[in-house]
């Protein structure tokens, strides 16, 4: 990597001033509320801008990172090298007919929204998810009674040199929270879904009763990342946790929630490494119980 400050100079020259952040604190862009600061912390305003970033990121060997709105992250606390490039400011959404291109910024709370408002049916379970259209791509997020393959049609993708092309569905390798996306290093740009037409009151009593759900058994009164641990194959990790004894444990600020042993949340002032040897503590505890590992779903990043 180059020097930081020549790297910055060359990002402001693409992207202007406004838009790129020095020694910017992770905490005030990730839901767990920790980390230390990233180097260089950049808004990309369009499709050109984030082509641009990575190649410049290339020649200067700059490592990057891709982020959305943070809410499936963990960022330890000795920050982030290099470059952060945050995309939720590309958050345009367009419905026509039966069909919604939404920009990886874009909340799926919002894509929920705009496919109630079109009577547009199949996205409801994604209503209640906090990420955004990238990441939810990229890990082919799911949540109740469905899944992002179900509902895809194609995605708009940059390669690690900073091509665009488009990948169809099927050209995406959707599995339980993994995809061609995570395993070639493609950053998500936008997304196509296919729905159907359905009735509003219907699509709008489904999604009023999975928000319910969600809040009933969910602690969204703490930060945290939603689920930490992917589901192990057999098993729910909530109840392995739980059934481990480890329900309301805490280290420093970490604590297993006591609504739902699923989620580690950061109760007052945690650190990332609280939340960290929480993990260890609940992934060690789970397998000497039950020879179940644990793995998070939480991607984490950074230096200690």
């Amino acid at each position: 990597m180059k020097d930081c400050m020549f790297v910055a100079e060359k990002i402001k020259a693409i992207v202007g001033e406004d838009n790129v952040f020095l020694n910017e604190p992770m905490c005030n862009h990730i839901s767990f509320k920790v980390g230390g600061p990233a180097d260089i912390l950049v808004m990309p305003r369009n499709y050109s801008d984030v082509q641009e970033l990575i190649k410049i990121c290339n020649k200067t060997e700059t490592p990057y990172y891709i982020m959305g709105n943070g809410s499936n992250l963990l960022v330890k606390d000795g920050g982030i090298r290099g470059v952060v490039i945050k995309l939720s400011p590309l958050n345009i959404i367009e419905v026509t007919d039966n069909k919604i291109v939404a920009q990886s910024g874009a909340l799926l709370s919002d894509v929920s929204e705009a496919a109630l408002n079109n009577s547009l049916t199949g996205f409801e379970f994604a209503c209640g998810i906090p990420g955004c259209v990238g990441g939810a791509v990229a890990m082919n997020a799911g949540a109740y009674i469905g899944e992002i393959k179900d509902v895809i049609e194609s995605t708009l993708v940059v390669d690690k040199e900073g091509n665009i092309k488009r990948l169809a569905a099927e050209e995406l390798e959707l599995s339980y929270r993994n995809s061609i996306i995570l395993k070639e290093g493609y950053v998500v740009l936008e997304a196509t879904f296919k729905l159907d037409f359905g009735n509003y009151d219907a699509i709008k009593a489904k999604i009023d009763d999975l928000q319910s759900r969600r809040r009933e058994k969910q602690p969204l009164e703490y930060p945290s990342a939603g689920s930490t641990f992917k589901r192990p194959v057999g098993y729910y990790a909530g109840k392995l946790i739980e059934d481990s004894n480890l329900k309301g444990v805490s280290i420093g600020g970490a604590q297993v929630s006591t609504k739902h042993s699923g989620f580690i949340i950061n109760k007052g002032n945690a650190t990332a490494k609280d939340i960290l040897d929480l993990i260890k503590h609940v992934q060690d505890t789970v397998y000497e119980k039950f020879a179940v590992e644990l793995h998070t779903e939480v991607r984490i990043v950074g230096e200690d």
